[in-house]
């Protein structure tokens, strides 16, 4: 699954406002996740697993914005082992924006600057 779009996150100011505007207009599906500081959200049907049930679509999660954090949206994409990946951008005109960091028991997240200015995030599955 390395090298594919997974997720999206959306950086939100007023919690209650996002999650109106987007499951009124979207019709997303947004689960409070006080323990990370973060809102889930799932743009299609999902299986008991909260994960996307149906081929062809990613959720995503919202974050409240803060002076530290990505001010735009972004896409995470897979990947085998963060931090081989982070030498790799490096090594390729990219900057690391924060390194590897846990994601409770799911997994573990990077950011990462392009060689064109954008943030995007990586994502490593915890070993099964």
């Amino acid at each position: 699954m390395a090298g594919r779009v997974v997720h999206f996150e959306v950086p939100i100011d007023d919690v209650e406002r996002a999650t109106a505007f987007y499951q009124d207009v979207f019709g997303w599906q947004i689960v409070s996740m006080p323990e990370l500081d973060y809102h889930g959200v799932s743009t299609g049907p999902t299986g008991e697993n909260g994960m996307p049930s149906e081929p062809g679509y990613i959720g995503g999660g919202m974050f409240t914005r803060t002076p530290n954090s990505p001010s735009t949206p972004m896409i995470t994409i897979d990947v085998d082992d963060i931090d081989a990946t982070l030498e790799q951008i490096e090594a390729r005109g990219g900057a690391t924006v924060e390194k590897k960091i846990p994601v409770g028991t799911m997994g573990f997240a990077a950011y990462f600057k392009d060689t064109e200015g954008n943030v995007m995030g990586l994502w490593q599955s915890a070993p099964s």
